[in-house]
């Protein structure tokens, strides 16, 4: 099988390195991909984007499975596209990704089907906003709209707080138009779980949870990023809380996608807040979590590519995903200034003994060496039988890769 993943983050290298593993693939176009899936077996990156040059590809070189990484190419519609010509394709229609694509969207669907999730209210008018700033309990969640790459997010603890929020969203539009339209939440006390699911329409079957280390800094201080990395499973999505999500999210979110009509057959992550009053849904994501899927492909047993498949094909309620024992930790590096401003272009020496281990994130390939792109540079994973060994092991793995500038958090994972 050949198939076409788009994508250029560490979400697809993980993705792709899964693939590599199955027997079923014979080779994996990674559209347009990183330095990382430029070395990975089978792989080859090919330097185009955009939906209607991306369906051309699949045709052109028989592309039996396309599988897309992030959000931004769902909500545009690619897997619309792509079945209108025939093309099997992984990931919701653009009315799925509807989901992701509007947090008003999203909130109404909560509403309509029950799903538990925190008061909110949405402005499209700036003055209007600040003035419902003068009557909520404070901290509040102010959110853009629309897609803003993970960073849509401004918890305000006062009303001048949420004054520049709203004023660098809507009026200053930092985010490019995502930000005109704002939702604002009540703020949910609690800890965070990203749980990631895969869907046929019919059926959702969830993953092993995780947990996203936000912040910048240790304990969870400074500015919000793509994510610093994750344990998982997590530690306090116990059997209760998980039972709690599938009757209160998960079932009232399939509900809500059978009579919507939504033709959803991809992930579903589901960003949970678990309280003192049980689990209440933050978002959707269509698509695999950045960094979750480098921690949760590292537990998973099972063939991606037939679970995949499987959704396709509409037929997960006859399939059990097989889990490894034990934990994963995966700890990000972050090139110095993440995530305001930073340098390009060092490079990143990686010792041969932990190759394998290392997700390339924000890196290219240039004559034969790795050099950084991006903010997030690039992660290392570690496996064990409890959090502890899994920590441990990571920890002792990235001091074996190094390049200028290099930061990461210390505390990824740590259970309290």
């Amino acid at each position: 099988m050949k198939i076409l993943l788009i994508g250029s983050g560490g979400r697809e290298h993980a993705m792709a390195r899964k693939f590599s593993k199955s027997s079923k693939v014979s080779k994996i176009f990674v559209a347009p991909g990183n330095g990382g899936t430029a070395l990975e077996d089978k792989c080859e990156n090919v330097a185009i984007t955009g939906i209607d040059k991306l369906l051309a590809f699949a045709k052109e070189n028989n592309i039996e499975l396309t599988v897309v990484g992030p959000e931004d190419p769902l909500t545009e519609g690619i897997s619309d596209a792509f079945k209108a010509e025939g093309l099997r394709i992984f990931g919701p229609c653009k009315n799925g990704a509807m989901l992701e694509g509007s947090k008003s969207f999203s909130k109404e669907f909560m509403k309509k089907y029950g799903v538990k999730t925190a008061a909110y209210e949405v402005f499209e008018d700036a003055e209007k906003a600040m003035a419902y700033l003068y009557t909520v309990d404070y901290p509040i969640v102010i959110k853009a709209d629309g897609l803003a790459a993970g960073k849509g997010v401004s918890i305000c603890e006062t009303v001048e707080e949420g004054k520049k929020a709203i004023s660098d969203f809507m009026l200053d539009d930092i985010f490019n138009g995502a930000g005109k339209r704002v939702v604002i939440e009540e703020f949910l006390v609690g800890v965070e779980a990203s749980i990631l699911s895969i869907t046929d329409g019919k059926t959702i079957i969830p993953f092993i949870s995780a947990k996203d280390h936000k912040q910048i800094y240790d304990g969870g201080k400074g500015p919000n990023t793509g994510g610093m990395g994750v344990i998982s499973p997590n530690p306090y999505v116990t059997d209760e809380v998980l039972q709690d999500f599938k009757d209160n999210i998960m079932a009232r979110t399939l509900d809500g996608i059978q009579k919507e009509g939504f033709d959803f057959k991809g992930i579903i992550f589901f960003g949970v807040m678990i309280t003192k009053k049980g689990s209440y849904l933050l978002e959707y994501n269509v698509r695999m979590g950045d960094p979750e899927t480098q921690s949760v492909l590292g537990l998973m047993d099972t063939d991606f590519v037939e679970l995949i498949e499987a959704a396709l094909d509409e037929r997960l309620s006859d399939v059990e995903v097989q889990w490894k024992n034990g934990a994963c930790c995966n700890v990000v590096l972050a090139s110095k200034g993440y995530p305001l401003s930073y340098k390009k272009g060092y490079e990143i020496s990686i010792d041969e003994s932990v190759k394998n281990d290392v997700i390339i994130a924000g890196a290219t390939l240039k004559n034969g060496k790795l050099l950084t792109s991006g903010g997030r540079v690039l992660s290392v994973v570690g496996v064990g039988k409890d959090y502890e060994e899994a920590r441990k092991v990571a920890y002792e793995k990235l001091q074996k890769v190094s390049f200028e500038g290099m930061v990461y958090r210390t505390d990824i994972g740590k259970v309290e």
